[in-house]
C-alpha cells in the first residue's frame, strides 16, 4: 500500500507542468497568498478605527478586542494543521477554510453598513448590538479561516517540489514571503484611503463597507485562483490523525516511565523509548523529531514580541515626530509601510547577493544561525528605537504634575506688560502682541498676580486647581487693565500627529470664527474658544464674521503634534490679521529617523522569518509538516501575549526604558537560543523514513519466507 501510494505520487509529480524549472502550480499558490494577505492586512488596517468610531468603543476595549483577534488568528493554525494532516489533506482544508474566510469577510462588510439599522436616518446605527454581533461572528470566521489555512499554504507549496529541487524550494519560500509583504503593503495603503471616502444611502459616513468589502472581494479572488490550479497540484494524502497519535505516544511514554521509575529497570536511550511497548518505532522516531524542533521554538516568541510593536509602540513614537517630507506629508500610521517596502527590496537582495557572498567567504550560515542573527538584529533595532526616543523626549513639553500649575502670559495690548507672581516667586516682562512660554509653580505657593502695563497696575488673586495649564491674557485698555485667566485643559501632547487650535477674540466686538470646516462658534471680546483637533501638516482657511462682514486669511502650515492659540487682532476690508502663540511646539525630530530601526528590524525579519518557514518544512516528517508550520505560527501568537504581559507588568515611566527592556530580554533569549542551536543536530526526515521503509520491507520479506517455509512444511505433511 505504501509503495503504491509513493508510485502514484511519483507519477502525478512527473506529469506536473513546469516553468523556469519551477512547478507551474506554485504560481497559483503565490497569487493566492498575495490576495489572501491583501484581504487580511487590509481588513486589519482599519479594524481599530472601526471599533472606535463605528461601534463607539473606547480605546482600551478597541485595543483589547483587536489584540484578541490577532492572537486568535495565530492560535487557530494548530486546528488547521490537525484537519489537514489527519483528515482532509492540505488542498481540501485550504478550499474549505477559504470559503469560511470569505463568508467572514463578507459578514464584516455587511456589519459596517450604517444604513442597515439607521431607521431614523440620523447618521448613526439604531441597533449597535446587531452590528457588534455581526462583527464578532465575522471576526471569528476570519480568524478560523486565516489561521486554519496559514500552516497549510506554505507547506502545500513546499509539497510541489521534488527531493532534488532543494534550491528551487528555498527560492520559493523567499518568493512566498515576498508575496505576503506585497499584499500587506498594497492593502495598508489602499484600505485606509477607501475608509476615508464617504458613502451611504441616507447619510454619508466613513466608508467602512468599502474598506471591508474590497478585502472580501480579494479573498474571493484568492479562492477562485487556488481552485483554477487544482489539476496541477501535487496532493499528498493525509496519513491519519497524527497529533492524537503523537499525544497518546507521549502520554504513554511518560506514564510508562513513571511506572518503571525504580532502579531495577534499565535506563533507555530516550524517554520516548518507554512508549515502544505500545507504539511502533516509526511513530516514536517522528515524535522525537517534532519535539526536538518544537523545543527549539520555545525562545522564538520573544522575536515576535518586538516585531509586532511596529504597529503599536513605533506608530505611537511616530506621532511625536515630524512627517514633513517636502511635497508629501506622511501620517504617523503610514510609517508602517516602510517594513513591507523594505521587505520587497531586501528579500531578493539577501537571497541573491548576501547569502552567496557569505557562502563564498566559506561561512556555514545554517538556518539556525540565520535565526540567531535575526534575533540579535531585532534587539539592535530596539536599541536604535530607544536612542531615537531619548532624542524625542528632549523635545517634548513638560506638563505639570500633581501639586503644580503652569501659566503662560499673552500680551494682547499695545503696551508692554510686567507680571509678578506673588509672593515674590517670579517676574516676567512681555512685549506687545507677544507671549511667554509656560512657567511652572507649586500650586500651594502661588497666591496672586501683580500686573503692570503702561502707568496702570492691578492685583489679581487666584486659586488654581493644580495639575493643569492656564493662559493669562493681559490688555491695557484706555481706562484699565483687563486680565483674563483661561483654563487650557490640555495635559498631554496631541496624539497621531494632530494639532490643537483655539482662538482668542482681541476685537471689541463679538465675532463668529470658522477654520476649515470647523466652527468655533461665537466669541465675545477678550474671550477664548475651546481647542479643536485638526490633522497635522496642513493649512486651513480662517474666516471671521464681524458685524455681518466676513474677513479671512490662510493659516500658517501647522506641523505635527502642536497646539496653538490664534489671536484675532483686526478684521477689516476682507483682511484678517492674526498672531500665533505656540502652546505646544510641533514635533521637531523627523520621521525619517525611524527608517534605520525599520531597516534593521526588516533585515532581522528576512533572515529570521523566511528561514523559519524553510527550517520548519525541512525538519518535519512527511505527515507532520503542517503541524510544525502551525507550531511556528503559534510563536507569533505567544509573542503578542508577551507584549501585553510585559507592557502591563512593567512600571517603567519612560518609553525609551521599555525599549531597552525588550531589547535586553530578546538579547538574553538570543543567547539561550544560540546555545540550544549549537547542540541541535540537523536531520533529513526522508532518510529516516527511507530507513524505516527498508526495515519494514526486509521484515515483510522475512515474514514471507517464514510463511512460505511453513506452507511447504504443511504440504509435506
Amino acid at each position: 500500500s505504501a509503495l503504491r501510494s509513493s508510485e502514484l505520487t511519483l507519477s502525478v509529480s512527473c506529469l506536473q507542468p513546469s516553468c523556469f524549472g519551477y512547478p507551474l502550480s506554485i504560481f497559483f499558490i503565490v497569487i493566492n497568498e498575495f490576495c489572501e494577505r491583501f484581504s487580511y492586512y487590509g481588513m486589519r488596517a482599519v479594524l481599530v478605527l472601526y471599533f472606535k468610531y463605528f461601534l463607539q468603543w473606547d480605546d482600551n476595549l478597541s485595543t483589547a478586542i483587536y489584540h484578541t483577534f490577532v492572537a486568535l488568528c495565530y492560535l487557530t493554525p494548530i486546528l488547521g494543521a490537525l484537519v489537514a494532516d489527519s483528515w482532509l489533506g492540505k488542498f481540501k482544508t485550504i478550499i474549505s477554510l477559504s470559503i469560511v474566510y470569505t463568508i467572514g469577510q463578507a459578514i464584516m462588510a455587511v456589519s459596517s453598513i450604517n444604513d442597515l439599522t439607521d431607521h431614523n436616518r440620523d447618521g448613526s446605527p439604531d441597533n449597535v448590538s446587531l452590528h457588534i454581533a455581526l462583527s464578532m461572528v465575522g471576526l471569528i470566521l476570519i480568524a478560523l479561516g486565516t489561521g486554519g489555512i496559514k500552516p497549510c499554504v506554505a507547506a502545500f507549496g513546499g509539497d510541489q517540489f521534488e527531493d532534488d529541487q532543494e534550491k528551487q524550494r528555498t527560492r520559493f519560500f523567499s518568493i512566498f514571503y515576498l508575496s505576503i509583504n506585497a499584499g500587506s503593503l498594497l492593502s495598508t495603503i489602499i484600505t485606509p484611503i477607501l475608509r476615508a471616502q464617504e458613502c451611504g444611502i441616507h447619510s454619508k459616513q466613513r466608508c467602512y463597507p468599502l474598506a471591508f468589502g474590497v478585502p472580501a472581494a480579494l479573498m474571493a479572488v484568492a479562492l477562485v485562483v487556488f481552485i483554477i490550479g487544482s489539476r496541477m497540484y501535487k496532493k499528498v494524502q493525509p496519513q491519519g490523525n497524527v497529533m492524537i497519535q503523537v499525544s497518546k505516544c507521549i502520554a504513554f511514554a511518560i506514564k510508562n516511565r513513571f511506572r518503571h521509575r525504580s532502579k531495577e529497570f534499565p535506563k533507555r536511550e530516550h524517554w520516548l523509548d518507554w512508549a515502544s511497548e505500545k507504539y511502533d518505532k516509526r511513530l516514536i522516531a517522528q515524535t522525537k523529531v517534532v519535539l526536538k524542533v518544537l523545543f527549539l521554538y520555545i525562545p522564538l516568541p520573544m522575536f515576535w514580541a518586538l516585531f509586532d510593536q511596529q504597529g503599536s509602540r513605533w506608530t505611537l513614537q511616530a506621532t511625536t515626530m515630524d512627517g514633513n517630507f517636502g511635497a508629501i506629508q506622511i501620517q504617523p500610521d503610514q510609517m508602517q509601510t516602510v517594513n513591507p517596502i523594505l521587505i520587497i527590496v531586501m528579500v531578493p537582495v539577501v537571497d541573491a547577493v548576501i547569502y552567496p557572498l557569505i557562502k563564498k567567504c566559506k561561512i556555514n550560515f545554517t538556518p539556525l544561525r540565520k535565526i540567531t542573527v535575526g534575533m540579535f538584529l531585532a534587539s539592535l533595532a530596539f536599541v536604535a528605537a530607544a536612542l531615537l526616543q531619548v532624542q524625542i523626549d528632549k523635545t517634548l513639553p513638560v506638563f505639570p504634575t500633581a501639586g503644580q500649575s503652569q501659566i503662560k502670559v499673552i500680551n494682547l495690548g499695545t503696551d508692554g506688560a510686567t507680571v509678578q507672581f506673588e509672593p515674590q516667586l517670579q517676574s516676567v516682562n512681555v512685549m506687545p502682541m507677544e507671549s511667554t512660554g509656560y512657567m511652572t509653580f507649586e500650586t500651594s505657593q502661588l497666591r496672586s498676580l501683580n500686573i503692570t502695563s503702561g502707568n496702570k497696575n492691578i492685583i489679581k488673586v487666584i486659586e488654581l486647581p493644580g495639575e493643569n495649564r492656564h493662559t493669562l491674557g493681559v490688555k491695557n485698555n484706555a481706562t484699565h487693565i483687563v486680565a483674563e485667566l483661561l483654563f487650557d485643559n490640555v495635559t498631554s501632547k496631541p496624539e497621531e500627529g494632530n494639532n490643537l487650535i483655539r482662538f482668542i477674540n482681541n476685537l471689541p466686538d463679538t465675532i463668529t470664527v470658522t477654520m476649515g470646516d470647523t466652527s468655533f462658534g461665537t466669541l465675545e471680546s477678550l474671550s477664548a474658544s475651546n481647542y479643536n483637533l485638526f490633522p497635522g501638516g496642513r493649512k486651513d482657511n480662517i474666516t471671521v464674521i464681524r458685524n455681518s462682514m466676513p474677513c479671512s486669511v490662510i493659516s500658517r502650515a501647522f506641523g505635527f503634534g502642536s497646539a496653538y492659540t490664534i489671536v484675532i487682532n483686526t478684521c477689516s476690508a476682507n483682511t484678517l490679521n492674526v498672531t500665533y502663540s505656540e502652546d505646544i511646539p510641533p514635533n521637531t525630530v523627523h520621521m525619517a529617523w525611524q527608517i534605520p530601526q525599520y531597516f534593521i528590524l526588516t533585515l532581522a525579519e528576512v533572515v529570521f522569518s523566511v528561514t523559519g518557514l524553510e527550517f520548519s518544512y525541512s525538519q518535519a516528517p512527511s505527515n507532520m509538516k503542517a503541524v510544525l508550520q502551525a507550531g511556528w505560527l503559534l510563536t507569533v501568537a505567544v509573542g503578542n501575549i508577551i507584549v501585553l504581559i510585559v507592557a502591563g507588568a512593567s512600571k517603567l515611566s519612560e518609553q525609551w526604558a521599555e525599549y531597552v527592556l525588550f531589547a535586553a530580554l530578546l538579547l538574553a533569549v538570543c543567547i539561550i537560543f544560540a546555545v540550544m542551536a549549537y547542540f541541535y543536530t540537523y536531520i533529513d526526515p526522508n532518510e529516516i523514513e527511507a530507513q524505516f521503509d527498508e526495515e519494514e520491507k526486509k521484515q515483510v520479506e522475512k515474514d514471507q519466507d517464514v510463511y512460505e517455509k511453513q506452507a511447504e512444511a504443511d504440504s509435506r505433511m
